[in-house]
Formats: structure tokens, C-alpha cells, sequence
């Protein structure tokens, strides 16, 4: 086994044009340093200012590619996650236009948090764990087109799943000779949905040990978890809210307009901050979804955040 370090540049599209910066061989680990997905461009942002313009060509800053000697198309390979140091701050924006409830919240807005601790305290109503990711993990598609980094695929990409912590293994399908993984949009903490489209934004260090599975071939990324889900953050349970439609995605929007509904009565935040905390805290479930016309999403806020 070897350990190299991840060098530069970044990318910040997916085509099998990049050139690899590093290829590995079955059971190497590598260890990167991945940068917020703004680069920088919020890191002066202070709670109550106008928040900064966005230069959209400057986001998801992505390492890699990471070539594995051996992979071909109907291989594998695992990414199993060794270790992930988050940054001292992070940040989480509702943009116009985006995210679940974009017609109720359709103000630009950025909260920044300071990380200490193991904890990120919300304006004294909650105190959030940390538990640190990467939002996007992927295998490049088979596409020599630049491909917007924002939608996930069958490859992987930004599917932004918050148990993707450390000790978790992550399986990834192979379109493309060497597999071409790319690293990035690193997360401090987030909620099942990031239902206002940014999870506690901030950058990390980590390590990963790749491994290469020959002829396993999987339709899109699978995982696999070292033991239970969230140990401590579930001890005091959850309190839930629940949304019925005919169609998913209404359920889940009435699901957290429930919530945010509960977390301003219980704790006197304005309505866009209980929708930032849901993002980042709350988690979306899929509770029924067989009895036709309607199906059920709740929402479940951990009661062990509220203070």
C-alpha cells in the first residue's frame, strides 16, 4: 500500500478531457485538502451584511482526477472514507431560484458559522454536531463534453449524502478507463434533503484508501456504513412532521413548511433561519409510498440540537 497526496489543479467539470493528476493502484490511500464549494468568495461574509455576488463559474472546486490502474468500464471501485478534519468555518445560503421551497424563501441570503468543538452553534437556538463528508464523490462519466458539476448521475457526483462520513465505503460504477474519480464540495453538516440547497458549507482534510472491484458492476453508487447512523444525536429522539400528496416532492415541501412552522413557535427564529437549520438538521424520509393517490414524506428534527 501507498500514500500519495492529491495535487493540483481543480476542475469543475466532468469530461474524460482533464488530465489525471495521480493514478493509484488497488488498496493505495490518498490524502487531500478539499476547499468549500464557493473557493473562497464567502469567506469574508459576516452574519447580518449583504452577502457577497456569487461568480458561479467559481464553484465545486473538485480534485482529481484520480486514476485507478486496472479499472474499465463494468468495474468498481471503493472509495473507503479513513478520515475527514473539517475547517474552522463554514456557510450555508438560500439562492434565488433554488432549493425546495424556492417561492417561499425567494431572497438571496448567507449564514456563516463558526466550527468548534465538534459543534456549530445557530444563533443560540441550536447546537448542530458536525459530522463531516464530501457532497460530491464520482467516477468520471464516459463523456468527453465539459458536464455541469450540479446534477448527480448514475456515476455518482453531487449526490450530497450525509452518511457518507468516515469509516464509510462508497462504491462507485466505472464508465471510463481508470475510472477518473473526482473529490469535492466537502460538508460540515447536513440534513437528509438540504432542502434549502446548501448544507454547512466548509472545508476539509481527509484520507481515502481506494480499492478496485473487477467485474462487479453496480448501476449507480452504493454504500456501505461502519455501524449506526448518528450515536448521540438520536438519544433525546426526534420530533416530526409530516407532509401527504400525490406527488413526492409537494409531500416533502409540506413537510418542512410543517417544520419550520414548529421550529419558529418552539424556538422564536425567523422563518428563513428555520429553514436554513432544517437543512443542515432535519431530515427528509420517505415514511409511505404504496397507498395511491397519496404518499407520505416526514420531516425529523433531533430534539438533542435545540437548546
Amino acid at each position: 500500500m501507498t500514500t500519495h497526496e492529491v495535487p493540483g489543479p481543480v476542475h469543475r467539470m466532468w469530461t474524460t478531457r482533464h488530465e489525471p493528476v495521480l493514478e493509484v493502484a488497488d488498496g493505495d490511500v490518498v490524502t487531500f485538502d478539499a476547499e468549500e464549494c464557493s473557493a473562497g468568495q464567502l469567506a469574508a461574509h459576516v452574519n447580518g451584511a449583504e452577502p457577497p455576488a456569487l461568480d458561479y463559474d467559481l464553484l465545486y472546486p473538485l480534485a482529481g482526477p484520480i486514476t485507478v490502474a486496472g479499472a474499465e468500464p463494468g468495474d468498481a471501485v471503493e472509495l473507503e472514507v479513513l478520515d475527514y478534519r473539517p475547517g474552522t468555518w463554514g456557510w450555508t445560503s438560500v439562492l434565488p431560484q433554488f432549493g425546495l421551497l424556492e417561492d417561499d424563501f425567494p431572497e438571496y441570503h448567507v449564514h456563516r458559522w463558526e466550527l468548534q468543538d465538534g459543534y456549530a452553534d445557530f444563533l443560540g437556538a441550536a447546537r448542530v454536531p458536525l459530522r463531516p463528508f464530501l457532497g460530491v464523490m464520482g467516477a468520471t462519466p464516459d463523456s468527453d463534453e465539459p458536464l455541469s458539476p450540479f446534477p448527480p448521475g448514475h456515476f455518482g457526483g453531487n449526490i450530497d449524502t450525509r452518511d457518507l462520513v468516515a469509516g464509510t465505503s462508497v462504491f462507485l460504477p466505472v464508465s471510463t478507463p481508470g475510472a477518473r474519480v473526482l473529490l469535492g464540495d466537502p460538508h460540515a453538516a447536513q440534513g437528509d434533503g438540504e432542502v434549502c440547497g446548501a448544507a454547512i458549507e466548509a472545508s476539509l482534510s481527509g484520507a481515502i484508501r481506494i480499492r478496485l472491484h473487477k467485474g462487479r458492476t453496480i448501476p449507480a453508487p452504493q454504500f456501505r456504513t461502519p455501524g449506526p447512523l448518528r450515536t448521540g444525536i438520536e438519544d433525546r429522539g426526534y420530533f416530526a412532521t409530516t407532509g401527504v400528496a400525490p406527488d413526492l416532492m409537494r409531500a416533502s415541501q409540506d413537510a418542512v413548511r410543517a417544520m419550520i412552522d414548529h421550529l419558529v413557535r418552539e424556538t422564536g427564529l425567523a422563518p428563513l433561519d428555520a429553514y436554513v437549520l432544517c437543512s443542515v438538521a432535519v431530515d427528509l424520509k420517505i415514511t409511505e409510498v404504496v397507498d395511491r393517490p397519496n404518499w407520505v414524506v416526514a420531516a425529523y428534527l433531533p430534539q438533542s440540537i435545540l437548546v
